[in-house]
């Protein structure tokens, strides 16, 4: 290795590490990263304009794609930020209007306040909404409910927000617009939504299934209610914060959607449609607009700029290709070996660190072992699925765990390092077992 590999690696490690002991916000262990990439890797105009970038957004299939697809990305992937930065003020707007409440009271109102019945319904709504918007979000709300729910009905809400992270993180890996992993493999290697609901779809929900009824076994004598009597049970109405608003909202929530299910059809980028959700909900909130961009969260922003650039001083000095072909020599150029060694890397990996990152440092892995004839598209699915369902295994492998496991402390249910490992990292290991086995039959 040369000088500026060395320097790539140590600076990339570092933020690495930085991320991992949680001592400051992520976004600010990034940017630090990346100022000591351009400042040491890149160090020239042409370097730190190649990791920027910013030419890549004037382009014309940035926004539609007409005939053929753009040109793989490199350094900072634009399409990744503005997608998520535009669905972060869509989720705003709409939990300021009680979208997400209300429907969590849809459902319980549904299966009628039943406590199991409850647990399976959020376990499927976690899983189901987490296909569309990030799963920090998905938890935030449900685990919220759940709690509320709990104290009403008088059940435990440990085993509930357990399941609902660990159906967050699998549900996710069902489509593109998921998870940010999910997001940063499909608009690097020019992957739609349709692609990965029809390549991770199938076996995600298998694994939703599967992980249900592991879930169900486990917890069914843990939550059991105390018969109250006289119980007001929360009507979804009373969620509604603003009604003409809410309505609106629903039908911008509907056609984002609508766009992502057929963008590979209609040619529309999940950059465009990021900024067409953007759009509509501040100019459909007009004088509340500001209250939307006020609880923008701009450091996630922050954090993926950062992280980008970082991941881009390894991809320009080489470092990266260098990794593709150690794993090449590893396996023997067996394309099935490498396939089950990246799921279940990715899977453990994405245990114990965050996963973002470990994505966006491993899409130019596969996209170099693809060029030396690996077939991309298994590689690409063995990936996100290790990453996504792997968060699942420690109680800081994705951002959801934290956010879901943060929330119950908050109220007084406080699930340490080793309740959550003794029924999570067995499922884990169970659902990303029957995913290696369903990517050897279906693509070898």
């Amino acid at each position: 290795m040369n000088l500026d590999q060395i320097l790539a690696v140590a600076i990339f490690l570092a933020m690495f590490i930085s991320i991992m002991f949680d001592k400051w916000h992520r976004y600010l262990s990034a940017l630090g990263g990346a100022v000591l990439t351009l400042v040491l890797v890149f160090r020239n105009l042409s370097g730190i304009s190649w990791v920027l970038n910013f030419q890549e957004i004037f382009k014309g299939c940035f926004w539609i794609i007409r005939g053929a697809k753009c040109e793989v990305s490199h350094g900072v992937n634009w399409q990744t930020i503005i997608f998520i930065g535009g669905m972060m003020i869509m989720i705003e707007g709409l939990e300021m209007v009680g979208f997400f409440r209300w429907l969590c009271f849809l459902v319980a109102k549904i299966v009628k306040y039943k406590v199991l019945p409850v647990f399976v319904a959020f376990f499927l709504l976690s899983g189901f909404l987490a296909m569309f918007i990030d799963s920090i979000t998905v938890l935030l709300f449900l685990s919220s409910v759940t709690i509320e729910l709990a104290h009403l009905l008088k059940f435990n809400p440990i085993p509930m927000i357990i399941a609902e992270i660990f159906a967050a993180n699998t549900g996710g890996s069902a489509t593109m617009s998921g998870d940010p992993p999910n997001i940063i493999i499909g608009t690097s290697l020019n992957y739609s939504f349709f692609d990965f609901l029809l390549n991770t779809g199938a076996i995600a929900w298998i694994c939703m299934i599967v992980a249900l009824v592991y879930f169900y076994l486990v917890f069914r004598k843990k939550l059991r209610a105390e018969p109250v009597a006289g119980i007001k049970h929360p009507q979804p109405a009373s969620a509604i914060k603003n009604k003409p608003l809410f309505f609106v909202y629903a039908c911008v929530f509907l056609t984002v959607i609508a766009l992502l299910v057929t963008h590979n059809k209609t040619g529309i980028t999940v950059a465009s449609i990021g900024c067409i959700a953007a759009f509509l909900i501040l100019i459909i909130a007009f004088k509340k607009s500001m209250i939307v961009l006020k609880q923008f969260d701009w450091r996630t922003i922050l954090f993926f700029v950062g992280l980008f650039i970082c991941v881009g001083g390894l991809e320009h000095t080489g470092v990266l290709k260098l990794l593709a072909d150690f794993i090449g020599r590893v396996s023997g150029e067996n394309a099935i070996l490498v396939v089950s060694l990246i799921l279940w890397v990715s899977a453990f990996a994405s245990s114990v660190v965050d996963n973002i990152p470990f994505a966006a440092t491993m899409v130019p892995v596969i996209a170099g072992l693809a060029n030396n004839g690996m077939p991309l598209g298994p590689l690409a699915w063995s990936l996100a699925l290790g990453a996504d369902i792997g968060g699942n295994g420690t109680p800081i492998g994705a951002s959801a765990n934290v956010v879901g496991l943060a929330r119950a402390e908050e109220e007084g249910h406080r699930i340490g390092w080793l309740e959550y490992c003794k029924y999570a990292m067995p499922a884990m290991i169970l659902v990303v077992l029957l995913c290696n086995i369903y990517l050897i039959i279906r693509y070898f």
